[in-house]
Parts: structure tokens; C-alpha cells; sequence
């Protein structure tokens, strides 16, 4: 199947390409920058240029709309407010015209649960977009799955993130690793090929996580970083030592019945992200 990615120099394409390919899939990835890896068929532009989307989509059978800015070039002032509207309204507006005119008629949207707090520019243009896609479904039969993830920046982005630690402290408060936010996609390109799944289907894209519900509920009763000196007790000392904050209580999203139609299981939790963290400490000692 060709599938088009959106945003096909971002993370997420970087690490959807390979497995994409490795299940016969042929991915088209269409971005302003060049990938950082080789894969699928490259057309380097903006799917603000029509003529060039139309050309990009002429032989695929389903997209993915990854091409946003997101709240870190809001909060950094790397973009403003026309630039938001420009590619997260507009250039959504036009993968979904372009696709209907094509004929395309499966499309999975990464939205974001940006979009349930906040007054910025990130979050007013992924509502907008939302309703976008959902108008195309309800007007043109086009087969959608929206996903909402938690953010997703990986580690290994060193524009957002200077040390693993950055990157750890943040993925505590509750997130989703990009290795877990990739298997949901491709469970939703499964779940759009299969004619007998219901559409729309919206669903929100939370990581995994340890910590028991009662554990949650009686956050740190005794002391800041009991909990979790309870629930990894091998790892505090190193978790302390490298400046990860142990008293940071997780907000975790409630499980939905869209992520068990789409079969989705998050793999990786604290304990992976500690086991990482040893790994490395080990390799530099």
C-alpha cells in the first residue's frame, strides 16, 4: 500500500518509515526539510504548495497527516500565529481537499491532547483542524481515525532536548514514548484498511505506566519520592543521583474504548526509561 506521510522528515516518519517498509507498505513523505533517513519515495516541499501535495498524492491509497507546528515552536517563539494557521489549518484543509479530489479515501490525522487545555495558537489550530477532518468524513465518506497523543519528542531529539536526563524529567509527568505512539499507528492504518471497522473513530494515546491506582491516589504519603522509592527501589538511588525529580506524581489518561478497538497496549513505562538510564551510567563509567 502507498501511504503518504505528512511531516515526512519528522520524528514520527523517521521511525514509522522502517517499519512501513518492513511490512511491504511503500510510505511518500512530503516535508519542507530532508529526512534524516532514506525510505519510501522523498518529495522535498510543503503541503502548502497544492500543485505539488496533488503531485504527491496521485498514486497513494491512504495518508497521514503528520505536518503541524507544535506548542515547543509556540512556546520558544520559533513560530507565530500565521504560521500556525497556515500549516496546521490550512495546509490540513488542503491534505484533505487534495485527498478527496484524488480519490484517497482513508486517512489517519495526528491531532494532539493539546487540544483539552490551553488558550495558544497550538491548541485553537489543532481544534480547527479536527473539525476539518471531521467535516471531509461526514461530507465526502472519507474513512478517519483521529489520534490524540501525549506529546512524543524522543530522546534523541537534541533540538528540544540537551541530555537524556531533560528528556527524562519530562517524560515523567506522563507521556507517551515514540516507539508506543508508532505501534498505534500503524494499528489505526490496519484498523482504516479493514471496511467492517466503524468510522470516525477518535482516541486519545497515552504511554504505560506502574504505578498501582491506589498508589496514585496516596501519592507520597510518606515523604516526597516514597512512592516511587516503593515501586523501583533498585533504581532511586541512581534516579536521584542523575536529577530526576522521584516526587513527580504522573497525570495519566483514562483508558478509552477507541484505543481497545484499535487493540492498542503501550509498552514502555518508568521502569524501561530507569533500565535506560542504568544502561547508560554503566556505558560511561
Amino acid at each position: 500500500m502507498n501511504i503518504l506521510l505528512s511531516g515526512g522528515a519528522s520524528d514520527l516518519a523517521t521511525v514509522l518509515t522502517p517499519q512501513l517498509l518492513a511490512r511491504g507498505d511503500h510510505p511518500v513523505r512530503i516535508d519542507i526539510r530532508q529526512p534524516q533517513i532514506a525510505g519510501g519515495t522523498i518529495i522535498q516541499g510543503s503541503i502548502l504548495d497544492r500543485p505539488l501535495l496533488q503531485k504527491a498524492m496521485s498514486e497513494v491509497n491512504m495518508v497521514v497527516h503528520i505536518a503541524a507546528w507544535h506548542g515547543i515552536h509556540e512556546v520558544t517563539g520559533q513560530k507565530d500565529g500565521f504560521d500556525f494557521w497556515d500549516l496546521n489549518a490550512t495546509g490540513t484543509f488542503n491534505i484533505f481537499e487534495t485527498a478527496m479530489r484524488s480519490g484517497v479515501k482513508q486517512i489517519l490525522h495526528i491531532s494532539t491532547t493539546s487540544i483539552y487545555d490551553g488558550d495558544g495558537y497550538y491548541r485553537q489550530t489543532k481544534l480547527i483542524a479536527e473539525e476539518i477532518a471531521q467535516t471531509f468524513a461526514a461530507r465526502h465518506n472519507v474513512r478517519l481515525v483521529i489520534l490524540r497523543p501525549r506529546a512524543f519528542i524522543p530522546a534523541w531529539n537534541s533540538a528540544v532536548y540537551g541530555s537524556f536526563i531533560e528528556w527524562a524529567n519530562w517524560f515523567v509527568k506522563g507521556a507517551v514514548h515514540i516507539d508506543d505512539f508508532a505501534r498505534a499507528v500503524l494499528l489505526a492504518l490496519d484498523y482504516l484498511a479493514d471496511p467492517a471497522k466503524p468510522t470516525p473513530l477518535v482516541a486519545d494515546i497515552d504511554g504505560a505506566y506502574d504505578y498501582t491506582a491506589a498508589q496514585l491516589a496516596n501519592w507520597d504519603t510518606d515523604g516526597p519520592g516514597s512512592t516511587f522509592r516503593a515501586t523501583y527501589p533498585e533504581f532511586a538511588e541512581l534516579a536521584e543521583a542523575a536529577g530526576l525529580d522521584i516526587s513527580r506524581r504522573p497525570d495519566i489518561l483514562a483508558r478509552t474504548e477507541a484505543q481497545t478497538l484499535l487493540g492498542y497496549e503501550p509498552h514502555y513505562s518508568l521502569a524501561n526509561l530507569l533500565a535506560e538510564l542504568a544502561e547508560r551510567r554503566t556505558a560511561t563509567d
